[in-house]
């Protein structure tokens, strides 16, 4: 098991904080993940846990009190922690998406406010795109921003938020349309808005609410919640970047580090189903032998392993691309299409090696089962990253003349 997954060309410093990472995942996380999302109970004692190994400043460059690692490092720990518990990641990943996004394009006033208190966890971040009607079609975003003096006046209701409720800072993205004239790509009049609220449930600050939480079939644990802002003021230095009209790249440019962070996501669940499956199968006896021992089960174990090692290699790609400072969203969308899809596939075979066990809720992977069907949506379903990869094909191998 040791032996899939590998990462050639880290740094000793990375070595370490991954190894510390997967004690971590495996003496805090693993004994509880199972029952804790039974309950669908929110990890508090994990997230304790991971503030104090500095894992929420994993990106946060030091002079923020921050590690200052790279989206590699970032994209590996969350492997490791969604092998644990796939929940637990989405935590960390909403956090990082807004963190990356300030350290990139805040202005110096933003950058000092936030990001110190997001590397001690003091802040937990979340994101705000999607809307009940609109999906994958952001450019239909309806919530609107409209100055009035120094603030803003955000009205609309927002959908499908990971840590609606626990977090403390959420980017919104709204329609702006002053200073655009008529007649302006939707894209090119929307801003984010850096939204301060306290946790929990109701009316969290004059104007914005976050009602309970959404029930759904996995990913339990973490609070996924809608958002509606009714006259919600907020003071004109808490748009991103200073700027309005920008907030659709910003959001873009945070997304591909999301698309990242799924397709890592989907490597650690897929990581932690061939575990539970290998095991499984030299355990389990049938006609006088381990069931590992049968062709057919050794060749879906070929399978398997083979998924894991091809998701976790483009997902290290991926990364390693975005580090450099190079475009990669072409590496992003094709890395969580592959991650997520693989995901579904090695834990579906997982589940199929247990046999009528697999269906019980004292197994694991029942558990891991119901959990990757999210990974197949989140950050951009199939068929968007189908069309980035083909739109971005086309651009590299375009026909001259």
């Amino acid at each position: 098991m040791a032996r899939l997954a590998q990462t050639e060309g880290l740094t000793d410093i990375q070595r370490e904080i991954l190894s510390t990472v997967r004690d971590f995942v495996d003496k805090e996380i693993l004994p509880v993940a199972t029952e804790l999302e039974h309950k669908d109970e929110y990890p508090a004692q994990i997230v304790e846990g991971l503030k104090e190994l500095g894992v929420f400043g994993l990106m946060i460059p030091e002079e923020y009190g921050g590690l200052g690692e790279s989206l590699l490092t970032y994209a590996l720990t969350v492997e490791e922690i969604a092998r644990g518990w796939m929940s637990v990641s989405g935590i960390i990943n909403t956090h990082f998406i807004v963190a990356y996004m300030l350290k990139q394009h805040g202005t110096q006033e933003q950058k000092d406010h936030f990001l110190p208190r997001m590397a001690a966890g003091e802040i937990r971040g979340a994101f705000s795109m999607s809307e009940p009607a609109l999906g994958s079609d952001v450019s239909a975003i309806s919530s609107k921003g409209v100055r009035d003096g120094a603030e803003y006046v955000l009205n609309g209701q927002k959908m499908w938020l990971t840590n609606g409720g626990s977090s403390t800072l959420v980017a919104v993205l709204c329609r702006t349309d002053e200073g655009h004239p008529e007649g302006t790509p939707p894209h090119k009049s929307m801003t984010t808005f850096l939204v301060e609220k306290e946790p929990g449930f109701g009316e969290v600050r004059p104007g914005l609410t976050i009602p309970g939480k959404i029930e759904k079939m996995g990913y339990k644990g973490v609070d996924t919640t809608e958002l509606i802002m009714q006259d919600l003021r907020i003071p004109a230095n808490r748009v991103l970047g200073g700027e309005t009209g920008r907030g659709f790249y910003h959001m873009m440019d945070g997304v591909e580090v999301g698309r990242v962070n799924v397709a890592a996501r989907g490597c650690g669940v897929a990581q932690r189903a061939f575990e539970l499956g290998v095991e499984y199968a030299q355990q389990r006896h049938t006609f006088g032998k381990p069931i590992a021992q049968h062709q057919a089960i050794q060749f879906k174990l070929a399978e398997m392993a083979t998924k894991v090692e091809a998701a976790h290699a483009m997902m290290v790609n991926a990364a390693r691309k975005k580090d450099s400072g190079q475009r990669n969203d072409l590496e992003a969308g094709m890395a969580k299409y592959l991650a997520s899809e693989y995901c579904k596939e090695v834990v579906e075979d997982a589940f199929r090696i247990h046999g009528g066990y697999g269906f019980s809720k004292e197994y694991e992977i029942e558990r891991l089962y119901r959990e990757a069907p999210m990974l197949l949506i989140g950050e951009g379903t199939a068929e968007i990253q189908k069309m980035i990869i083909g739109r971005r094909l086309l651009e590299e191998y375009r026909i001259q003349g």
